[in-house]
């Protein structure tokens, strides 16, 4: 394994890597349930392999901090955010109205630690978005985020709060212009909806569309008023495989990135995109997945890395800890060392697993018209939008970095200079089911894209843009001086 430095400077300017990544010891215990396919098991077993491949100390790693109830209602609606905290196994059968209204039931269901599960894997998402805007990290990384369906006012798809929308609000307060995009096998609902009608946030999202979960994401849902153009959506067939999917990916995102420019870039990783997941019909290898982070990285822009969808829990694992030594720069081995969860990978015991040979039905022919089509779009934007700079919102507070001697994992290197943050504990406490036409006006534009579902989620956005707007001044260094200072006397303690 090549472990030379932080990470490679694939990139033409030579630029290398500092990442930061998130990781609560704690996610693993979320239970969603008996024969659920969500299981936050997997990020356990992912950041096992990242200790003994030995990529964590190659890494600053940090335990994210809570978020607290004000952050979530940056974008959720206070009643939904007072029920997520309030509601628990005993007491649901009490609740019933709220249950059907929230949407949570079989897909979304309450389990123990319901409310500190949303809690930490948001506020892993949000507390990188913080570290990059503070120049701390050139890439931060959070495999428990990326849940993208949710909404302002209910659960959806196996996701309570939407951390990558919180997380793109976060980034808006520094950057004029932030990307997502999105490679889960599922349409990227959520954020599109919450962003639809701005021109500062452009979503991209590759998804499986026809008679799948979420039913949304047609290639005519194009955005609508100051936001039209800035949705694209890449709708596919079963059994795409790496080829075809790289047909459309790079042309189409080398275009957005030349188009819109944006300061930022969100990327959500889902893994239910791979061949052989229990719910998905793609045919991705893991290298073709990660060839995805690899491109986006080659940009030499500030990148959150998010997971998302995946079921296979052993190839979830696979797949993040392979894009997470992409992200720095390392190749790891196929053939994966020895640890606690080793079993899950037999009986090849490698890093990689070979692809289907299930029947790709995305034609060329189709995948030429979805590009030229989209391409056609993004010709229509004759530049990149400005905004009016003004004083910059203060960041969400994450609390003070404090080094853990006590709960530092047993796999990292004791040795390494990586920081480890341990902020405030947790409140204590234990499903993903987974348009555009040349001369739409305004007026079929509304009305094709679910405009009664749409306004409430785009509403609190648009409310939160406006307020930021953009307010991107430089970053108080005073700030950062003293957080970094707080940092390095605790580790010298």
């Amino acid at each position: 394994m090549d472990v030379s430095g932080n990470s490679l400077p694939s990139a033409p300017d030579g630029v290398k890597r500092k990442v930061c990544y998130f990781y609560d010891p704690d996610v693993g215990n979320y239970y969603y349930g008996q024969g659920h396919p969500m299981k936050p098991h997997r990020i356990r077993m992912t950041h096992a392999l990242l200790a003994h491949y030995g990529l964590l100390q190659h890494m600053q790693v940090h335990k994210p901090f809570p978020a607290r109830d004000r952050d979530l209602c940056r974008f959720h609606a206070d009643d939904y955010v007072a029920f997520l905290r309030s509601i628990t196994p005993e007491t649901q059968q009490d609740h019933m109205r709220q249950l059907k209204r929230f949407n949570v039931g079989e897909d979304c269901p309450v389990f123990d630690g319901l409310y500190s599960f949303c809690q930490t894997y948001a506020g892993g998402s949000v507390g990188g978005a913080v570290k990059l805007n503070h120049d701390q990290c050139d890439i931060a990384v959070n495999w428990a985020g990326g849940l993208h369906h949710a909404k302002k006012c209910e659960a959806s798809g196996f996701c309570y709060v939407n951390d990558i929308v919180l997380a793109i609000l976060e980034l808006l307060k520094q950057h004029e212009r932030v990307l997502y995009v999105d490679i889960d096998i599922h349409h990227g609902d959520g954020v599109e909806e919450a962003f639809y009608t701005t021109d500062r946030v452009m979503t991209v999202s590759f998804h499986k569309f026809g008679d799948y979960f979420p039913g949304t994401g047609d290639l005519r849902d194009i955005g609508y008023g100051k936001g039209k153009y800035y949705s694209l959506n890449v709708p596919l067939d079963d059994g795409i495989d790496d080829e075809s999917y790289h047909l459309l990916f790079k042309p189409l995102i080398g275009k957005v990135m030349e188009v819109f420019r944006p300061g930022a870039v969100v990327l959500q990783c889902g893994a239910d995109s791979l061949s052989g997941d229990r719910l998905g019909c793609f045919n991705l290898s893991i290298r073709g997945h990660a060839e995805c982070v690899r491109y986006m990285r080659s940009f030499n822009v500030p990148l959150l890395l998010l997971g998302g969808g995946g079921y296979t829990i052993r190839n979830v694992a696979r797949c993040w800890c392979y894009e997470t030594g992409v992200a720095l720069g390392i190749e790891v081995d196929d053939k994966m060392p020895e640890h606690e969860y080793y079993e899950y990978f037999g009986p090849d015991y490698t890093l990689h697993v070979a692809p289907s040979n299930m029947e790709n039905k995305n034609t060329r022919h189709l995948l030429d018209n979805i590009r030229s089509k989209l391409l056609e779009n993004l010709s229509k934007l004759q530049h990149a939008p400005s905004v009016q700079f003004q004083e910059r919102p203060p960041d969400s507070d994450l609390g003070e970095e404090v080094e853990d001697h006590d709960d530092r994992d047993e796999h990292w290197d004791p040795d390494s200079e990586m920081d480890v943050d341990v902020e405030r504990d947790i409140l204590p406490s234990k499903v993903k089911r987974e348009i555009v036409e040349p001369q739409l006006n305004d007026l079929e534009d509304l009305k094709r894209t679910r405009e009664h579902s749409r306004a409430s989620d785009t509403a609190v956005v648009e409310t939160s843009v406006m307020a930021l707007d953009i307010c991107s001044q430089p970053v108080d260094e005073d700030i950062v001086k003293d957080e970094e200072n707080t940092v390095n006397d605790l580790a010298r303690e």
